[in-house]
């Protein structure tokens, strides 16, 4: 009897130990790899993000931003509906920051900075009553208990068929490697055209492992009035000066083809934008050139005509032929006659 009672003790422990497992909670990341910024999307890009998580109560938000560019404040309906900042439920400035889902129901977050909200930097999200549940763990691949007596493969005797002839073909001359192509690189990739998270780095790591060439394109996604492209000299974007940009688009998505190589420098002229890392660097080299047209084979033991040269015509039949038909002509009567003469005198 003790020791049923210990066994369903122990089964009850694990029990209860697996349904903690089951309930803990999970942190969200908001946006994934985009992060907690005004999205080149719109409002559309969180919403997507959101749809794709289920929420719980006891679940983390965690909001990726730097500090002094972003803000984070849960809001009411209404004011998310009407982007209005002026009356948070509460509101963190300092990033990234972790909040708590601690209650079901729907959850309203924006950013207070002038017009992020309005280009798209809001959330909302529907919290459910019971904790997210955790993946599961794999179930244990049962043990399958060896043979008896191992299986032996059937042993193959030598063939004694002689083997068969190989034959090689001959060696052809490898293709010739295809031509570079035009590619067009999004920016940023998923990240788009906006502010970094990281800082001034964030893009020189996108351009650090991709090969920029003459002919290929650059597309810059950004929500028009919140960013802008400008192509500038190494000394303004040393420096962030957007006084004398080269060129400037202003609608986004904007496509620019590189036209020349050496090095190119692009930056975001809204104000504090460059300084807090929107400006790319990058070194266009060579072309990327048309595919080279193939080339037909000749086949083997044929010649191609030179254009310069005309074509060989054939040989003229000898001339000495006939020749040599008339002189063995004699010798042949000659032998006739002495045969017959042989043959008269035997007789």
């Amino acid at each position: 009897m003790a020791r049923k009672l210990t066994t369903f003790v122990a089964f009850a422990a694990i029990f209860a130990l697996l349904q903690h497992v089951s309930m803990a909670q999970q942190t969200h990341v908001i946006g994934d790899a985009l992060a907690w910024t005004v999205p080149s999307g719109g409002a559309a890009a969180y919403s997507a993000w959101a749809a794709g998580n289920t929420f719980a109560v006891g679940d983390i938000l965690l909001f990726n931003f730097t500090t002094g560019l972003h803000s984070v404040a849960e809001v009411s309906k209404a004011a998310f509906d009407s982007c209005n900042t002026s009356s948070p439920i509460s509101i963190s400035t300092n990033g990234p920051i972790n909040i708590t889902l601690r209650s079901a129901g729907s959850h309203y977050y924006l950013c207070t900075f002038p017009s992020h909200c309005a280009l798209g930097q809001k959330l909302a999200i529907n919290v459910s009553g019971s904790t997210s549940p955790a993946p599961q763990p794999a179930a244990a691949r049962p043990v399958i208990p060896p043979t008896s007596a191992p299986v032996m493969a059937p042993s193959v005797s030598p063939s004694t068929a002689p083997a068969p002839s190989v034959s090689v073909a001959p060696a052809t001359a490898p293709a010739p490697a295809p031509a570079s192509v035009a590619q067009t690189f999004i920016v940023g990739d998923n990240k788009g055209w906006s502010v970094p998270t990281g800082g001034p780095v964030s893009y020189q790591r996108w351009a650090n492992d991709k090969s920029f060439k003459v002919g290929d394109t650059l597309v810059f996604n950004f929500v028009n009035g919140a960013h802008n492209v400008a192509r500038i000299s190494k000394a303004s974007y040393d420096s962030c000066n957007t006084t004398s940009p080269i060129n400037t688009i202003s609608t986004g998505p904007a496509r620019i083809t590189l036209t020349n190589s050496g090095e190119h420098y692009y930056m975001c002229t809204f104000p504090g934008h460059c300084s807090m890392g929107q400006k790319l660097a990058i070194n266009v080299t060579g072309s990327a050139a048309a595919p080279t047209p193939s080339i037909a084979a000749t086949p083997s033991g044929s010649t191609v005509p030179s254009g310069d040269s005309p074509a060989t015509s054939p040989p003229a039949p000898s001339a000495s032929a006939p020749s040599l038909a008339l002189a063995v002509l004699p010798v042949t009567f000659l032998s006739l006659a002495f045969v017959r003469l042989l043959n008269s005198r035997v007789l």
